[in-house]
């Protein structure tokens, strides 16, 4: 049995595709351009690699543009972000404030292993 909503499934992925990537996006907005109340960084340091990661690959994301290379990077950063930043502050990331950066990491590899979907630009090809 697929459930309540499993005939929806694939828009509902979509949406999940579109919202997560735009909600990562305004994450590189604010270290690339300073909105959203983020501080600009140096676009040459690990935080401007960081920004051009989240805000274009977010957009890609969102649109169904090589949703899955660019999710299985976004994971990978999510995955350094928590273990540079997060867990050396504890185990639980409930108490180190990782929440975030531990949902990205599984939401992108999910987008890695499932592609673009529906409502792409890429027409729902899997790359």
């Amino acid at each position: 049995m697929d459930g309540i909503l499993g005939r929806f499934a694939p828009h509902i992925y979509a949406l999940l595709r579109i919202v997560a990537g735009l909600l990562f996006a305004q994450h590189g907005a604010q270290k690339l351009l300073g909105l959203l109340g983020g501080r600009q960084v140096a676009i040459t340091s690990q935080f401007g690699l960081a920004g051009i990661i989240e805000l274009v690959g977010g957009l890609m994301i969102a649109a169904g543009v090589y949703a899955s290379p660019i999710g299985f990077i976004a994971s990978g950063e999510m995955a350094v972000a928590y273990f540079r930043t997060h867990a050396p502050q504890g185990f639980w990331p409930v108490q180190n404030g990782g929440e975030l950066a531990v949902l990205y990491c599984f939401l992108f590899l999910y987008v890695a292993a499932r592609g673009n979907g529906a409502w792409s630009i890429q027409g729902g090809k899997k790359r």
